[in-house]
């Protein structure tokens, strides 16, 4: 009977490294960081510590490895999202392809954000695949802005708006204080929501952030309780920061 290792061998380099990177993160969030070691890992896949070494350089390189991995995958399943005619529509797939993809990768978004092995710090590499992994939805924002369903700013700066909001939501629904029932409506009104805050006021302009593609936008809420509607000429908010904010 071959070995995990074995079988990634006949596969090509790409499927070796695949095998060794789940597997660290299996027992990295099953055990936690002390079972992450060279010999533990090797012996799980059929493998030599020489092999993990090579390829990763030690327990570091392995845990910036993982970080990294997690962006790609992200930003893989982000590109994957298809395109259209709606710029709104696409940007509401790209946050319903955020959560599917957190929840179908628990272990690895656990890597990306919650920092499970203390005092490990991405490397200046792991850094700039984690912010490319957002490229896609700040297009995406900024063809909001150009077709006029946004009104002008800094796209990055807002698809980083929607990431906080996203992350927040799914944190929880992964952290199990939603159910899977409550989880998806919650996610996609509150997605709406913080949308809703930069649409550009312009009738027509697209449909209301969150909803399905092609759907009608709500009825306008009575005046007397709608809140004051944005400028179109008003830009939107810039932090204090760079505006490079990186993932934790």
């Amino acid at each position: 009977m071959s070995t995990p290792y074995q079988d990634a061998q006949r596969a090509g380099q790409d499927a070796v490294r695949t095998t060794i990177l789940d597997r660290s993160i299996d027992l990295l969030v099953s055990e936690g960081p002390a079972a992450l070691t060279m010999r533990r890992i090797a012996a799980d896949i059929g493998a030599s510590t020489k092999v993990l070494y090579t390829m990763f350089g030690g327990k570091e390189g392995l845990i910036d490895a993982l970080y990294r991995e997690g962006f790609a995958r992200l930003r893989r399943a982000q590109e994957a999202v298809p395109r259209d005619g709606d710029p709104l529509a696409h940007l509401t797939r790209l946050g319903q392809a955020y959560r599917a993809h957190a929840l179908a990768e628990p272990a690895y978004y656990r890597v990306m954000f919650e920092q499970p092995v203390p005092d490990f710090h991405p490397s200046p590499e792991a850094l700039s695949v984690a912010e490319g992994a957002f490229e896609t939805s700040a297009a995406a924002v900024a063809a909001c802005m150009a077709a006029g369903v946004f009104r002008p700013g800094d796209a990055r700066e807002l698809s980083k708006l929607l990431w906080a909001a996203s992350h927040g939501a799914v944190s929880l629904e992964i952290g199990g204080h939603f159910t899977p029932e409550e989880a998806g409506p919650r996610y996609d009104a509150l997605m709406a929501a913080v949308g809703r805050a930069f649409l550009s006021g312009v009738p027509g302009a697209g449909t209301e952030p969150g909803s399905p593609a092609g759907a009608e936008p709500p009825a306008a809420p009575d005046a007397r309780t709608r809140p004051p509607a944005a400028s179109a000429a008003e830009p939107l908010p810039r932090t204090s920061a760079d505006g490079e904010g990186r993932p934790a």
